[in-house]
């Protein structure tokens, strides 16, 4: 009984201790990604970021409103002078970004970011 219960408190500790690395270890890993947004173009501030989480912070530098959909997720309109986010998880490719503002993708609000 008393090698039970030592076994128990060892694996109750291990616990205790490695719950705190593991939770670390996964924020460590989550990526954010400047994009500022002005007339007609994005500028990211990294073009490949890792796998996982990724949190686009939006800086509108521009005149007009724009938005930043990648994926199937999208912003809400973002004005000019103001801030927003974007939060998704990525895997492993390449992914289209633009924004939906009629004729701004076309006009050079758009390109590929690399995920590793």
């Amino acid at each position: 009984m008393n090698r039970l219960t030592l076994a128990l408190g060892v694996a109750l500790a291990t616990l205790v201790v490695a719950a705190p690395v593991a939770a670390r270890s996964t924020a460590a890993t989550a990526t954010t990604d400047t994009v500022k947004m002005k007339e007609f173009k994005f500028v990211l501030s990294k073009k490949i970021v890792r796998h996982g989480a990724v949190t686009f912070t939006l800086k509108n530098t521009g005149t007009v409103p724009h938005d930043f959909k990648i994926g199937t997720k999208k912003s809400k309109l973002i004005k000019p002078g103001k801030t927003g986010k974007l939060v998704l998880t990525l895997k492993k490719g390449k992914w289209a970004y633009k924004c939906t503002v009629p004729g701004h993708a076309a006009a050079g609000m758009k390109g590929t970011l690399k995920v590793t």
